[in-house]
């Protein structure tokens, strides 16, 4: 393993913040993300463990400057895996590693663990 991060989010301030700029959505999440969280019961709750992992893969990076489009969560009906672009992509790049992640949600939190190997 050559890093780790971790982020959590509760469920309930990303709706809150949603609500309140809805335009926000397309500024976190590629259109496969939104799409597939809109096909969910709560959207919101898939939408914040994408937000964590994202948080969790710049942390796990080092990441200063980049765009949360630059990660990328792809659902894959398991495990889910990471597209990464942009900054995410040259840092992973020069770093000589691949993104890994897990998420995980309750009814009020949202949260992933991301690992570089």
């Amino acid at each position: 393993m050559a890093g780790i991060g971790i982020d959590l989010l509760e469920i309930e301030r990303l709706e809150r913040a949603l609500e309140r700029r809805p335009r926000l959505a397309e500024r976190l999440f590629t259109e496969a993300e939104r799409e597939y969280a809109e096909a969910r019961a709560r959207p919101a709750q898939h939408l914040a463990a994408r937000f964590c992992a994202k948080e969790a893969v710049a942390k796990a990076l080092g990441l200063e400057g980049w765009a949360f489009r630059d990660v990328e969560v792809v659902a894959t009906g398991g495990a889910p895996s990471l597209r990464l672009s942009g900054a995410a992509a040259r840092r992973a790049a020069e770093l000589g590693v691949r993104a890994e992640v897990s998420l995980t949600h309750s009814r009020t939190v949202a949260g992933a663990v991301a690992l570089l190997r």
